[in-house]
Formats: C-alpha cells, sequence, structure tokens
C-alpha cells in the first residue's frame, strides 16, 4: 500500500492507495505555522484506516520550500562565485554576502587563470566573521572541471571553518552537467537558502514515522518535474522540492483519467487554480528550468499557471462588479470565516450545500445589501466571475505556450500547436464548478474520481525520477558525471556508444544507492553528441556528451473506474 500526503495552502490532503483503488482518504487544514501538525494529523487519520503493517512507501509533496521564499523566510547565504571573463555576475546579484573571486576554467575544462588564495581567504574570513551558516560556491565552467570550488570547499573546511560548525554548502557542479552561469548560482544560492529549514522538517517527519512505527516506510518528497526522490537525497536538494504541489495535481489526473488529446488541467483548491496543459496526452515542462521570483534557476518543472481564485478567495464589489480573489481573508464563512468565499457563493447559489451553508447564504446577503443587490443573483455572478478568470488565464497560458517551441516530458515538438479539446477539473469545488466552467469553455468537461483528493493520489503514485549529464574528453583520456562528483580515466578509443551505455549504468546505480531499484528500460537516452576534436588538420580526440534521465511517472493507474 502506498501513502501520499499532498501539503496545500488551505489543505493537506492524505490517501492510502494499491491497485484496487482509494482504500482511505482525508482532508485536514493546514497549518502553516507548523507544517508537521498537518502532516502527522492527515497520517493518523489515515492510519487509523487501514492496515499499517501493508504500508511500504509515502510519498510527500511539501509547500515548505515555495512558503519560505514567498514568505522571506530563508537563511543567509554566502555566495563565492568564480565567473571568470565575459560576464558579469552583479548583474544577479542575489544577497548581501556576495564575492566574485578570481580564476577561470575554460568550457573544456581546462584552468586558464589560478584562484587567488588571498581572496579566498579573505571572502571565506569575511563569511565566517558574519556568521554565515550556509553557502553557495559556483564557477562558470565546474561542470567541466570542478576544481576551483573543490579549492573553495577545502578553504572553507580549514580549521574551525564552515565545515567544523556543520555549516552546508551547495557547490555548482552537484546541481547537474547544464551550462548556465546565472542559472546554476541563482539554484545553488536557494537551495541553501531554505536548506536548513527543510532538514528541520525532514527531522521531524522521520521521527513522526518512528514514533507511528512507521521506520521501515521508504520516503520520497515530489519534484517540480513530476518525479520523486528519496528523502535522504532531498536533504541535499531542497530546491527541487520548489513547486511540487502542482506537480502532484498534474501527476494525478495521469493517474486518474486517460488523456489522449491536447487537454486542460485545472486544481481548484482553497487558495488558488494550478493551470497545466497536456499536448497530445502528455504534460509540458519548464525545459529550461523555473523562474523562483525573478530568477532563472536550473530546476526542471512541469509547466504549471497558479492564479488566485480558489474556494476561499474573497468576494468584492468594485463599481458594481462582482470580483473572486485574489485574496484569500481566511477561509469560508461556511467553515467559519468572516468574509464571504467563492464557496460561500457557491451555497448561495444552491449549487452546493458545503459546511454551514445558512451562514454562507447570510454572508452573502449582507454583501449584496451593502451594494444594493439581490443575493442570489450576486453569488451567481461570482461563480460566473471566478470561472471567466480561470478561462481568461488558459487562453493567456496556451497563447504563450503557442509561441514557443513546445516540450512534453517524453519529447520536443517542433512546429506543434496546442488546441485543447478537453477540460478536466480536480479540487474540492471540482464538481460544483464543472457547469459554470463548461459554459465559458464550450469544451468537454471532465471531473474524474476522488477528484477532491486527486492531488495526493497523483503524489502516491509518482515514481522516482532522476538525471544526470556525462561529458568524456577523449583527448584528454578523462570522463566527468558532475551531479555525482564522479571522474574516471577512458581510453582514446571511448566511444559514443559506450557513454551511453555509461550513463544508464551510473544512474540507475546511483538510484539503487539510494534504495531505488528501477529496470534499464525504464533509463531514457534524451541527449547524445559527439564531436571530433581538431588540432590543425589532425583530428586529436572526441567530445561526447550524453543525457540520460528516468521520465515522470505513475507507479501504475486507476483509469476505467466508475
Amino acid at each position: 500500500m502506498l501513502l501520499g500526503i499532498d501539503v496545500g495552502g488551505t489543505h493537506t490532503d492524505a490517501v492510502a492507495v494499491s491497485r484496487d483503488g482509494v482504500a482511505a482518504s482525508c482532508k485536514v487544514r493546514t497549518d502553516h505555522a507548523d507544517l508537521l501538525v498537518s502532516v502527522r494529523g492527515a497520517l493518523e487519520n489515515i492510519l487509523s484506516r487501514v492496515d499499517r503493517a501493508k504500508v511500504r512507501r509515502l510519498n510527500l509533496s511539501t509547500t515548505l520550500s515555495t512558503n519560505a521564499i514567498v514568505e522571506g523566510r530563508t537563511e543567509e547565504v554566502g555566495a563565492l562565485l568564480i565567473p571568470g571573463p565575459g560576464i558579469d555576475p552583479y548583474n544577479s546579484m542575489l544577497c548581501r554576502h556576495f564575492h566574485v573571486l578570481s580564476g577561470s576554467i575554460d568550457h573544456r575544462g581546462t584552468e586558464v587563470k589560478r584562484l587567488d588564495q588571498a581572496e579566498v581567504a579573505a571572502a571565506v574570513d569575511s563569511c565566517l566573521k558574519a556568521d554565515i551558516r550556509v553557502f553557495a560556491v559556483v564557477g562558470k565552467f565546474s561542470t567541466r572541471n570542478p576544481r576551483h570550488e573543490n579549492a573553495v570547499r577545502l578553504a572553507l573546511c580549514r580549521g574551525e571553518g564552515a565545515c567544523a560548525r556543520g555549516d552546508f554548502l551547495t557547490l555548482g557542479h552537484e546541481l547537474g552537467g547544464r551550462l548556465n552561469f546565472p542559472r546554476r548560482m541563482a539554484t545553488a544560492f536557494f537551495n541553501g537558502a531554505v536548506w536548513r529549514l527543510y532538514n528541520r522538517f525532514a527531522d521531524a517527519v522521520e521521527k513522526t514515522l518512528a514514533d507511528l512505527n512507521l521506520g521501515h516506510v521508504k520516503v520520497n518528497v515530489l519534484k517540480a518535474d513530476g518525479g520523486t526522490f528519496p528523502l535522504a537525497l532531498s536533504r541535499r536538494m531542497p530546491v527541487q522540492s520548489i513547486f511540487s504541489g502542482p506537480a502532484a495535481s498534474v501527476m494525478g489526473i495521469i493517474a486518474l483519467c486517460d488523456i489522449t488529446h491536447d487537454s486542460v488541467i485545472l486544481d481548484i483548491g482553497g487558495t488558488t487554480t494550478d493551470i497545466a496543459v497536456f499536448a497530445g496526452g502528455a504534460p509540458l515542462v519548464e525545459q529550461d528550468g523555473i523562474h523562483i521570483g525573478s530568477h532563472p534557476t536550473l530546476v526542471r518543472a512541469l509547466k504549471v499557471h497558479s492564479i488566485g481564485i480558489g474556494g476561499d478567495s474573497a468576494l468584492t464589489v468594485l463599481n458594481g462588479v462582482v470580483r473572486v480573489g485574489p485574496n484569500r481573508l481566511g477561509p469560508a464563512v461556511a467553515e467559519g470565516g468572516s468574509v464571504p468565499t467563492l464557496v460561500d457563493a457557491l451555497n448561495a447559489a444552491g449549487l452546493c450545500a458545503l459546511g454551514d451553508a445558512e451562514a454562507s447564504r447570510a454572508a452573502v446577503a449582507a454583501l449584496a445589501r451593502t451594494h444594493g443587490r439581490e443575493p442570489e443573483a450576486l453569488a451567481k455572478e461570482a461563480v460566473d466571475a471566478a470561472a471567466g478568470s480561470i478561462h481568461a488565464a488558459v487562453r493567456e497560458m496556451t497563447a504563450e505556450i503557442n509561441d514557443r517551441p513546445v516540450y512534453t516530458i517524453h519529447e520536443l515538438l517542433e512546429g506543434r500547436r496546442i488546441v485543447p479539446k478537453k477540460v478536466y477539473v480536480m479540487g474540492g469545488p471540482a464538481e460544483v464548478m464543472k457547469m459554470p466552467l463548461f459554459r465559458k469553455f464550450q469544451l468537454s468537461t471532465e471531473v474524474p474520481p476522488d477528484y477532491a483528493v486527486a492531488n495526493a493520489i497523483g503524489a502516491a503514485l509518482t515514481r522516482s525520477t532522476w538525471d544526470l549529464e556525462l561529458f568524456a574528453d577523449t583527448e584528454k583520456n578523462v570522463l566527468f558525471i558532475p551531479s555525482l562528483q564522479h571522474r574516471e580515466n577512458i581510453p582514446r578509443t571511448y566511444t559514443l556508444e559506450e557513454a551511453r551505455r555509461d550513463a544508464v549504468r551510473h544512474l540507475l546505480g546511483h538510484l539503487g544507492s539510494l534504495g531505488v531499484v528501477l529496470d534499464s528500460a525504464e533509463a531514457q537516452i534524451t541527449r547524445a553528441d559527439s564531436f571530433n576534436m581538431v588540432d590543425g588538420l589532425a583530428t586529436v580526440g572526441r567530445n561526447i556528451r550524453v543525457k540520460c534521465q528516468v521520465k515522470p511517472g505513475v507507479a501504475f493507474r486507476l483509469t476505467g473506474r466508475a
């Protein structure tokens, strides 16, 4: 049996799933002051209704890192950067303790200029005196040769330095093999900024599982790309857990529905509606990486857009026009709040009876009297306004997608225009919003079974994924896998086919060491290039690059149920 927990902005959803279907599910209010209270409450609810001895895996989606960044609760980071020539790192200055160091490595991994050790020592000393406890160390071409990053790490770890204090270092070359210095710099920074907060949460999760006699259960955390990675690995790469909530929604729809056409997926939560688009049955991805705030990163993610329309979005009337959201001023009046929301409008319009429906009608009536309106008419206008805002956001997102190359989790679709043929709706208000949305979209609109906890189902069923990039230089007789910090000697006769095999072997071996056992058929080569290197008129070697990944997917699907 598999458990899935999705910590959302309003509710924390949990399910226990087997191939027979959903054995148990629940919703609890998310306690933003202590997310673990919500996780523990959801776990205890589920475990009271299933045989805990049959539970073998827990997949967890958490808003912790995202919320910490949005709310400014991150830790100060010491950034030590080696940009080399041709780039101004101050254009992306991310923090106060920002130190640019001399030295450079070229695109082939050759040291062009040595580090200035006096500069390094002064930067390290400055950070330690300021009591900085997390660091981002990034060189422009460190993915081809991490010598300079490793030298800075040694400087930080000397004597009573950062390593002696138990501090945390993110090295740029450990984030993967793709080149892009500004993205790598931002990714390393955010990884350090949320590291301590995330690890305290991970400690508490492990303790909670031990307290509940679930210490034997494998724990994975959702990533933004629609996969999971083991909790142990997430401790070093918490930045990968950012925006994992929308990923759970997308994977939930994949588990519950047979999607074959271009489609729109709507997850209507308490705070936001997450919008995703599928091309020919496959979700789209942000191939280059998501933006965190205004900063582009290397964090690969499913393409999801969130808008401030949810069940708890507040109702307002401005110049006679009824609006829903984007503000959330507490729960619906039906759930004990003080400001009428979309849920209250749905109750007042007679579309549902969630919570205290009479309290909803009274609150909407009071708002209507203030503006000289009829309560039922105002409620219906609010529901229509919410559906209209969602429809407009989808049109805008689709237009933006069609202006650029389209990437799905499987491939690049060149020259492909997305024309949605169907709308899938999930989340608590999905069933009652189905017809208002149908009237706006004029497309077939489907609400799947277990729609209220579809995101937790997605979390439970999502498979582990990871990727790596392998570089080989046969002139220098060296092979390097940056994310694994693996380096080995190779013969001059080393071929592209050997590189492809080695990439798969190292990827599966790395996941195996973390307790994730996969078949080689599940590893996919997404890029394989070999370039001759010429000196004068002679070929002196080959530059080989291979990217390999375990693509996102679900362990099994729950389609075909009534």
